[in-house]
């Protein structure tokens, strides 16, 4: 499932899913918006930084995207009842690969743009700035390299790679034994707190993956680990949400899940101040049990989110139909319009780093909701190059 496509069955629909998307999108626009006021870098930045936000991130980050990769999942069961695998293929051709192209030459240069000007690196008008584009010279962390780059995009992108590397294991789930596999997972998640012991998967990836390639980089060829973890979470939402019996499980044992991230959580804040642990700079072994606990936190948050949300989200509202169409198009647009505001903001006002939170992330919210509603929605050509059916 792209960032577009209804969750739904023959029968039914998972309204939840729906809605647990258009959470995660908007809460995406606020934490991008965040990025400006820590210290962590990124493309524009502010002097003044908020700690405050740095906790609430540093969570935010271990939840939001893989819990948009396991609803993308679940998507991709509902979409294959309906459509043949060459019929799937060709819709994720048309719905990811064609934005993400359109978005690497059009919505993606701007940010490089403001980020050249902000860093000094850039003085003229975009007009001049665009032909570095087509140098196809890779941009860097920083704004030091080239001016190409698919930036927030990766998630489009890597989306897109795992839609179709998947088709074989999508096929092989439907098989005799496929099907023999779903049960024992079925078995295991049956058990009070069962699907828990599934981010035994993710801790594999870690330990074979982990160690080569510790960073995320979004970058795919030296992103193996993450991109394995992502993929996992994909493949994971398929065979949670492919049957019906599967969802009651899960929504009966949310309250497992709940203690589960809230362990997670107080080892996440508390190891640090209260033992002196330092997850970047300690022994191995320490680094090791760390990047674990953010695993265990990932997982666990993301079943409590699924669970918690078929049982109180999974309903219909008239307004769910527009945002469910517009919440992609949101997505590719949103990164874009918060490094131009955030541009302007920093060098042409002198908000505080909670006033120009504010202005910031709301006026993004309002440009980017204006555009896909009055400007993407109504116009053919437009809805084809956001990925808009």
């Amino acid at each position: 499932m792209d960032a577009s496509e209804p969750v739904a069955t023959s029968t039914s629909r998972r309204y939840d899913l729906d809605w647990l998307r258009i959470i995660a999108i908007i809460t995406l626009l606020f934490y991008h918006t965040g990025m400006i006021y820590v210290s962590w870098g990124w493309h524009v930045q502010s002097k003044a930084t908020s700690y405050p936000f740095e906790l609430i991130m540093r969570w935010l980050h271990n939840w939001r995207m893989p819990l948009l990769f396991f609803i993308s999942g679940a998507g991709t069961f509902f979409a294959l009842r309906k459509r043949s695998f060459s019929a799937y293929a060709g819709e994720r051709v048309q719905r990811l690969f064609v934005p993400l192209v359109f978005g690497m030459f059009v919505i993606v240069p701007p940010q490089i743009y403001f980020e050249w000007l902000f860093r000094g690196r850039f003085s003229g008008s975009y007009s001049e700035f665009y032909p570095n584009v087509f140098g196809f010279q890779p941009y860097q962390d920083g704004g030091e390299g080239g001016a190409f780059s698919w930036h927030h995009l990766w998630f489009v992108a890597y989306l897109f790679l795992y839609s179709l590397v998947s088709i074989p294991v999508f096929r092989w789930l439907k098989s005799d034994s496929g099907q023999r596999f779903v049960d024992r997972i079925g078995g295991l998640i049956e058990k009070p707190g069962g699907a828990l012991w599934l981010v035994g998967f993710l801790l594999l990836n870690d330990l074979v993956l982990g160690g080569f390639f510790p960073q995320e980089t979004h970058a795919l060829i030296n992103d193996w680990a993450y991109f394995m973890k992502n993929l996992i979470l994909f493949w994971l939402g398929y065979i949670l949400i492919s049957r019906r019996e599967f969802w009651s499980i899960l929504t009966d044992q949310r309250r497992y899940f709940l203690a589960a991230t809230l362990i997670c959580t107080i080892i996440l804040y508390a190891a640090r101040p209260l033992f002196g642990l330092d997850p970047d700079h300690d022994t191995v072994l320490i680094r090791t049990l760390f990047s674990f606990n953010r695993i265990g936190l990932t997982w666990f948050s993301v079943l409590m989110t699924i669970a918690y949300g078929y049982r109180y989200l999974n309903s219909n509202k008239p307004i769910l139909p527009k945002l469910n169409e517009a919440v992609y198009p949101f997505y590719i647009l949103h990164q874009t319009v918060i490094v131009m505001i955030g541009y302007y903001v920093l060098t042409r006002t002198n908000l505080g780093v909670y006033d120009g939170f504010l202005v910031v992330s709301l006026s993004s919210l309002v440009v980017c909701a204006g555009l896909c509603l009055l400007v993407i929605r109504p116009v053919k050509a437009l809805r084809l190059l956001f990925g808009m059916k």
